[in-house]
């Protein structure tokens, strides 16, 4: 019995001391400001007041993507699952490594009602890139 508990972890050391890197959460990261301007990003927290909001996505490599969408789904407490709340077609351009969206003249990214926000940029196939929650209070 020793000697199994010797050998775990001998193996667990090999395999952590090999990657030195853990993270949380892995490239693109999705995350909210107030709103983006000539300074940069203005307010960036994960819980807001109703009202248009900006969703950036920062990554360190290219996305490769054009046609995107950024979702919202909003948490439902009665039947306690997310549900599609609304969502917003964008055009980016592939090289692109730092990109936000904010309304524009054909979308208006506000969230009108408190709740928690499940938002998704996702690419042309409606498959996800990244994610991320949001509270949204009155």
């Amino acid at each position: 019995m020793k000697k199994s508990f010797v050998l775990f972890a001998v193996l667990l050391a090999l395999v952590f001391g090999v990657n030195k890197n853990v993270f949380a959460q892995n490239e693109p990261v999705l995350y909210f400001c107030e709103k983006y301007g000539n300074s940069g990003e203005v307010g960036v927290s994960d819980r807001f007041t109703t009202g248009y909001l900006t969703v950036m996505v920062k990554c360190d490599y290219e996305l490769d993507l054009e046609d995107v969408s950024i979702q919202f789904d909003q948490y439902n407490p009665r039947t306690k699952k997310f549900e599609y709340y609304k969502k917003f077609s964008y055009v980016i351009e592939r090289d692109m490594k730092y990109v936000f969206f904010e309304k524009n003249d054909e979308s208006d990214m506000k969230f009108e009602d408190p709740g928690i926000y499940r938002v998704f940029l996702l690419d042309d196939r409606d498959k996800t890139v990244c994610s991320s929650l949001i509270e949204i209070i009155d």
